[in-house]
């Protein structure tokens, strides 16, 4: 039942984001971030690439950002496991991630930070 609600509450977010365009200013308020340091978290632009991932505009959804197609995938990914899991009556295990995997995931999200906030990272910014 878990693992539905999940889906559920991811496809009813998808849904809102379909139907309320983030690309208008202010339709979802502005990252906090950004607004206090002028900078681009890792997160900037997310909702905006899911507004054009569920409008089938690939490339403007990774030049809104580029990590949340990705981070997308494996979400679903690991919902579509513990929905098997459950319905075979196994419990829900979390995913066992190595040590370098712990450390690299990190050090990706501050390298993509800092790097879309450089002059050679303007490519990444948020459109």
């Amino acid at each position: 039942m878990a693992p539905l609600l999940v889906a559920g509450l991811g496809a009813g977010a998808l849904v809102l984001l379909h139907l309320r365009d983030p690309h208008e200013e202010g339709s979802y308020g502005i990252c906090p971030v950004y607004a206090l340091t002028g900078w681009y978290c890792p997160g900037c632009g997310g909702l905006r690439a899911m507004h054009n991932l569920t409008e089938g505009r690939l490339i403007d959804s990774l030049h809104s950002n580029i990590l949340a197609l990705p981070l997308v995938l494996a979400f679903a990914l690991w919902v579509g496991d513990w929905t098997i899991r459950a319905w075979r009556g196994r419990t829900m295990r979390l995913p066992s991630i190595g040590l370098s995997t712990a450390w690299a995931v990190p050090a990706l999200f501050v390298v993509y930070s800092v790097l879309r906030n450089t002059p050679w990272g303007t490519w990444l910014t948020p459109v």
